[in-house]
Formats: structure tokens, C-alpha cells, sequence
């Protein structure tokens, strides 16, 4: 092509975005979900069926998904939502689980979740219809602080939960330092412990607890970074206001969220 448009089926000069990035940002689907399509004959760029994902494209080129036009880019939004325990944290469940998905509100757009909570765990989970806002959030570069509360079984010793902080190998995988304080000493030995950690590896609350002693028979995230669960009730969602989303991520964000 001579106009600057991406070349389908080829790799096209700097300029553009990747085709799957950009039916993700149009809350189409994951860029992963988007590389499927494209290899099922499902994409085309200006009247040319894609074979391949490596496609560059621009504001100017005609994007057809199942013989429709897509629209415009969305702009990245966030919202918090109060996860409750038995939900899965998936679009799909092989074993036909509720999700968190099945659960949401009608009239939100489609999302995907910033990390995940397993089906016990309760509390704030950050959903955005965007990406790369989610790959942000949950990078340990961006060091978020992940807050939780939990309820644990067992002996507490405080000296063993002040070892965490400087880091642990469990069953071969390493995590990084978390920060655990005893909130209340519970009869019959439960006891409410608050927890810090920015890594947020699968299970990782319960795997260092666990490593110490203790079993956690309640978790329940109450902050991801700045934003907090608050007094949002279970099951329901609440949008972060865009002008708070601008202040929190800062000047590299600031035309993404116009």
C-alpha cells in the first residue's frame, strides 16, 4: 500500500498498533481471543482476510470482524468490584463454575479482571475494559501493594510471620518479601492477620501462611494499590472516576484517557 496503512498478512512499518491490541481496545476481546480469530478467517483489514496476527494497523484502515465494521477505540475505564466467595475468576470454567463474569452487571462493557481471586477469596477486584491498563496494574514494576485480611487456623508465632518479610522459597517457587501483622488473636485459634504483598502470585497468601503454620480459612482483599475496597457491598461494581484514574496513573496515561 502507498497510503501508510499496514500491509494484512505482513509485518508493516512502525506507526500503527497491533492488530490484536486494537480489537481488544474496541472491547471486542482479549488480544489473545483476537490471535484466535484472526487464525480462524474471522479479521479483515481493508477488504483482505488476515492470516496472520503480525499486522500493524492505523486509525485509517478498515477493521472487519464477522463481515461488521468494529468502532472506535475505547477509552480506558476502571472499576472496582466486591468479589464474593464461589466465584471464578474466568471468562470460561471447564467445570461450568459461576464466574465473575456470569455475575456483572448487564450494562457493563465487556472487562477483564487486574489479577484474579480464587474461588474462596473474596473482597476488591479492579476490572477495565483495556489490556494494557491491566498489565499495568498488575506488573511488579508498578509495585502495587496488594491489602488483604485473613482469617487463619493455628498457632501464630510472630516471630515466623516476621521472617516473611525478608522473602521465602516455597515448594521451589520464590516470593518476594510480604508484610504480616497480627490484627486480633482469636480464641479456639483463629486469628485475623493483615497482609502486604506486590507480587500477587497464584495463591500466594495462602502458600506463605501456610508455610508458617497456618491455614487460612478466610481471605478477603481490601486494597490493590491506591484503590479500596471500602464500604462497596458484596456483588456490587463501581466505576473509578475518570479524573481519580488520571491522578493515580500519571502523566504517561494522560492522553490514553482523554
Amino acid at each position: 500500500m502507498t497510503d501508510g496503512r499496514a500491509a494484512p498478512n505482513s509485518r508493516a512499518a512502525p506507526g500503527g498498533e497491533r492488530i490484536a491490541k486494537r480489537l481488544a481496545r474496541a472491547g471486542l476481546c482479549s488480544r489473545r481471543e483476537a490471535e484466535r480469530w484472526i487464525t480462524a478467517g474471522r479479521v479483515a483489514v481493508n477488504g483482505e482476510t488476515l492470516e496472520s496476527p503480525a499486522v500493524l494497523v492505523t486509525p485509517k484502515d478498515r477493521i472487519v470482524v464477522d463481515g461488521k465494521r468494529i468502532g472506535a477505540p475505547q477509552a480506558p475505564r476502571l472499576w472496582r468490584y466486591h468479589k464474593p466467595p464461589g466465584l471464578v475468576t474466568s471468562h470460561r470454567d471447564e467445570q461450568g463454575r459461576v464466574t465473575v463474569f456470569d455475575s456483572l452487571p448487564a450494562d457493563l462493557p465487556r472487562v477483564v479482571s487486574v489479577g484474579r481471586l480464587d474461588i474462596t477469596s473474596e473482597g476488591l477486584l479492579l476490572l477495565t475494559n483495556d489490556g494494557a491498563l491491566a498489565r499495568h496494574l498488575e506488573h511488579p514494576s508498578t509495585g502495587l501493594a496488594r491489602r488483604y485480611r485473613a482469617r487463619v487456623h493455628g498457632d501464630v508465632d510472630e516471630a515466623a510471620l516476621q521472617r516473611l518479610a525478608k522473602g521465602v522459597t516455597v515448594e521451589g517457587v520464590r516470593y518476594a518479601g510480604a508484610e504480616v501483622a497480627i490484627d486480633r488473636r482469636g480464641e479456639g485459634k483463629n486469628s485475623w492477620l493483615s497482609v502486604t504483598l506486590r507480587e500477587g502470585k497464584n495463591r500466594e497468601v495462602r502458600k506463605l501462611l501456610g508455610h508458617v503454620g497456618l491455614a487460612v480459612n478466610r481471605l478477603i482483599r481490601t486494597a490493590y494499590g491506591p484503590y479500596q475496597l471500602g464500604n462497596l457491598a458484596a456483588g456490587k461494581v463501581a466505576e473509578v472516576q475518570k479524573k481519580v484514574l488520571r491522578e493515580q496513573l500519571g502523566s504517561d496515561w494522560a492522553e490514553t484517557l482523554r
